[in-house]
């Protein structure tokens, strides 16, 4: 039984008027652990049982003298309104230490999502245009949702929403018509693609009649135009060559690569439903859903002269995802700007009476900012992510070949890679996602720091112990854990024993940060464990039972990195 709810049962037990859902939720971790293992702020039941907190404190107390506590619990003492337990720390270690071995890769799984779909949208990068930094945030944090959910039982269906439809395809297929070239374009799409694109803004602030002639050339794709519909199959096919490059890189995969374009078929459902129930309003020609009662702008449905924006095709992607994938959650990874937007996809959904609305949830980030750059694909000023991806992982080798250790590194090139890609993907996840990313390399590569590497560093530290104990032929995988009582040693252990909670928290606040935050406290713990403790030099049933911990430790940073999608390395 999780100890939490075994304490919460206790106290609840001493009175009828106690709920232990309530003591459970109140109960907290003493900031030091020689004031106790778990604590109860008796201030809560002052109001329901009207006496002050000292009180409620020594009733509760006496109460539990008259019972036999249960042999995990060592000691209950009282510290002004707080219930301060004590735990067993042997019985503790044992627990933890034995469930991490037993479980091995499903340490902390769990089977709360059994049966249940959880649809994960992100990255979707807009074809034809460079994959640049901004768009790493929507991947890191998407790949990582899904693999939490993964983890905890639900089966995840990653989604890649590609932004292959809009007015942007009239500007740049114009754009090719009156500049492009197709050998060049298919030499380098991409970047070609760009400077043609950047050329049409450029061009239609002199000459608008440009914007006449995009919005004619979507129309005339919306219709099926075959020279226009080849001159889109280019760009896509393209692109979509270019960005799976990008993915393997990161060792991003999706189960799912239906764009925008998929849903061209399924929106005239959308209309035809919206006019059924007469929820379609002209709007300066254009046929909106109005929300005047949510105080929010209407949602155009379509424009003026007739064509889709990306809203419809929200809608429609909705409804198809589900009757395909009859989802619990529908999760969308796109940056906070969107909200207004996806309030209103949403809230057109419920006017239709889609009550899967409700299940629609839109997970916002912030920007990446870099101190003396702006990012805007229209004026061609980007910073491309393999650019940077590359420089992380030069800047990275440096600092390898620079370290003493770097000549017990066997494939410095592939471990540079890793701990350079993984540096990047960690500083984005590090903290809050509706943060701004403020963009260094200072903090990005900090080997000491709250860093990736850092945390990939005591992982590898502790992969090295390993190996030397079994090069020396010891045997830890039977050791008794009972004797990590030591108070570096429990803290470890206290926090190995957070990690389901961990990624539960994560997954219910869409929330990867969690996670990091997670294993960057268990990385400094164990580094701390690691200095404080002789590990190789203990007499042998302690150093085995401290080998046993550095194992499970291992184990757990590597899955917690797993879960936010950087690699580990054996030595760096």
């Amino acid at each position: 039984m999780d100890e939490k709810k075994l304490i919460a049962e206790l106290i609840a037990g001493t009175d009828e008027n106690i709920d232990a859902g309530a003591v459970c939720q109140a109960l907290e971790t003493p900031p030091d652990r020689k004031m106790g293992d778990l604590a109860f702020p008796c201030f809560k039941l002052a109001k329901t049982l009207r006496k002050a907190p000292p009180a409620i404190a020594a009733g509760i107390m006496e109460k539990l003298g008259e019972t036999e506590l249960p042999p995990v619990v060592s000691k209950v003492d009282i510290a002004g309104g707080y219930l301060n337990f004590f735990f067993d720390r042997g019985a503790v270690s044992e627990k933890v230490v034995k469930a991490i071995c037993e479980s091995g890769d499903g340490y902390g799984r769990s089977d709360e999502g059994n049966g249940k779909t959880v649809l994960v949208e992100f990255s979707s990068p807009n074809i034809a245009k460079p994959f640049h930094i901004g768009h790493l945030v929507s991947t890191a944090l998407g790949h990582s949702l899904a693999r939490i959910y993964d983890h905890l039982g639900y089966r995840t269906v990653r989604i890649n929403h590609i932004g292959d439809w809009g007015t942007q395809f009239g500007k740049l297929i114009t754009a090719y018509k009156l500049w492009g070239d197709r050998e060049t374009i298919m030499k380098d799409p991409i970047n070609e693609s760009l400077k043609i694109y950047v050329r049409f803004h450029a061009e239609a602030e002199n000459h608008p009649e440009l914007e006449d002639e995009a919005r004619k050339n979507f129309r005339l794709l919306e219709e099926g135009d075959p020279e226009i519909t080849g001159l889109w199959k280019m760009f896509v096919d393209a692109s979509l060559a270019e960005f799976n490059r990008m993915y393997e890189l990161l060792g991003v995969n999706f189960d799912s690569f239906a764009g925008e374009s998929f849903y061209t078929d399924k929106m005239p459902e959308v209309v035809d439903i919206l006019r059924e129930k007469g929820l379609l309003e002209e709007s300066d020609g254009a046929q909106v859903v109005r929300f005047d009662d949510e105080s929010m702008p209407p949602c155009i449905i379509l424009k003026s002269d007739g064509t889709t924006i990306y809203a419809t095709r929200d809608i429609a992607a909705a409804i198809y995802r589900k009757r395909t994938y009859d989802f619990f959650k529908n999760i969308y990874v796109v940056g906070t700007p969107q909200t207004l937007h996806f309030r209103q996809v949403f809230g057109t959904l419920k006017k239709m009476g889609f009550e899967c609305a409700d299940d629609c949830v839109h997970v916002g980030f912030g920007y990446v900012r870099f101190p003396d750059k702006a990012m805007s694909t229209r004026h061609g000023d980007v910073v491309l992510l393999e650019d940077v991806l590359n420089e992380a992982v030069a800047k990275t080798k440096e600092i390898i070949l620079e370290s003493s250790t770097s000549k017990n590194v066997d494939d410095v090139d592939r471990v540079a890679e890793k701990v350079g890609t993984g540096a990047v993907i960690y500083s984005f996840l590090k903290n809050s996602r509706e943060r701004d990313i403020i963009f260094t390399w200072k903090d990005i590569l900090d080997f000491e720091g709250e860093s990736g590497p850092y945390v990939q560093y005591a992982y590898a530290r502790g992969r090295s112990v390993l190996a030397k104990a079994s090069e020396a032929g010891i045997d830890y995988e039977n050791a008794d854990p009972r004797l990590l009582t030591g108070d570096e040693e429990y803290a470890l252990v206290n926090i190995l024993a957070g990690f389901q909670d961990a990624v539960r928290d994560a997954a219910y606040r869409y929330e990867p940060s969690v996670v990091t935050r997670y294993v960057t406290d268990l990385a400094q713990q164990f580094n701390k464990f690691y200095n404080t403790c002789a590990i190789m030099k203990a007499d042998g049933a302690v150093r085995a039972a401290r080998l046993r911990l550095t194992a499970c430790a291992c184990e757990c940073i590597r899955k917690a990195l797993y879960l936010i999608g950087v690699d580990v390395v054996e030595k760096m």
